[in-house]
């Protein structure tokens, strides 16, 4: 037997809009997009890409990570959709997606 999905909440086909299954929001800890791998991406393109932050996809298939819990949802599904289904969850304690998401709210300040 499968587990059944999670959803986050979403409004409209808005990925500004989702409240993250542990309740994390924009406006609260914050959502960073990112790449199938779940690492943020550089929201300044391709060229030079800060150490530690992924290069913006080439396939445009962005991602959004919450930092808080470490859920990633698909954007496209999103916005084509209106449902914010957990595509996968990465580990934002260690590792190169922590060590991103460090880099990411240090370029952000």
């Amino acid at each position: 037997m499968g587990t059944t999905p999670e959803f986050a909440e979403v409004t409209g086909h808005d990925v500004t809009t989702i409240i993250c299954v542990c309740g994390n929001t924009v406006g609260d800890q914050g959502l960073i997009q990112a790449n199938s791998e779940g690492i943020p991406v550089h929201l300044g393109g391709n060229a030079d890409v800060p150490a530690g932050l992924a290069a913006w996809p080439e396939d445009e298939a962005v991602y959004t990570l919450c930092p808080s819990c470490g859920r990633v949802y698909r954007d496209n599904t999103i916005e084509e959709t209106g449902t914010a289904p957990v595509e996968f969850q990465v580990d934002v304690t260690a590792g190169p997606v922590a060590e991103a998401i460090r880099v990411h709210w240090e370029l952000s300040t």
